[in-house]
């Protein structure tokens, strides 16, 4: 359950003792987004209010608000005024009353005061590329180069740019030999036809008689 605030009650009382004694209660606002009163009033983002029977009508000190209606420069206004933004209440004729420290909005109020800023959309992550879309196996080559142990302590396959560069280069070099074994052999077969023995040469034949 939310604890009550004693401030509500202690501006109550106070305002009773300025009636009862016959004094002007007073209050000290610190103004922001949340009260309602009028701006061309406002010095140094404070203003000073009479709450007296005389100055007011339909005055209500609730625990959360304290609203009125009274007349500045002979035109009749709405005042709205949180309690949190009550620095002081007092009495005109000698400056008693109580005095309060600074307080900060609630949290409903924070919340309502946000509620029409509108949220930056959350920038994308960035995401890592499998190694199996950066190493292709070479098409024409029959011979594949062992890859090497790419994976990170977390079970997960990881490659470098240097371990990359070096399978490209195995991959190379393997096509490379597989072409020279190729043609060597391909060489070798037509040096084997070159030294086949060829059968003793033909004499003239002789007619026998």
């Amino acid at each position: 359950m939310t604890e009550l605030s004693t401030k509500p009650y202690l501006i109550r009382a106070i305002y009773e003792w300025c009636a009862d004694a016959g004094f002007t209660p007073y209050i000290g606002v610190h103004v922001d987004q949340n009260t309602r009163v009028p701006v061309e009033y406002v010095k140094n983002g404070e203003i000073v209010l009479s709450i007296g029977m005389q100055a007011t009508r339909d005055l209500t000190i609730g625990n959360d608000l304290v609203q009125f209606s009274a007349r500045f420069g002979g035109v009749s206004r709405e005042i709205a005024v949180p309690i949190y933004a009550i620095a002081s209440i007092f009495a005109r004729e000698n400056g008693k009353g109580m005095y309060f420290e600074p307080e900060l909005p609630p949290l409903a109020s924070a919340s309502t005061l946000h509620a029409g800023v509108p949220q930056l959309a959350p920038q994308p992550a960035l995401q890592a590329v499998p190694s199996r879309a950066l190493v292709a196996a070479p098409a024409t080559s029959s011979t594949t180069a062992p890859t090497p142990s790419t994976e990170g302590a977390d079970g997960n396959e990881k490659i470098t740019v240097a371990s990359f560069a070096a399978i490209s280069s195995e991959a190379r070099d393997a096509q490379s030999n597989t072409d020279a074994g190729d043609n060597n052999k391909a060489s070798g077969a037509e040096d084997g036809a070159s030294k086949k023995p060829k059968g003793p040469p033909r004499g003239k034949l002789r007619v026998i008689k």
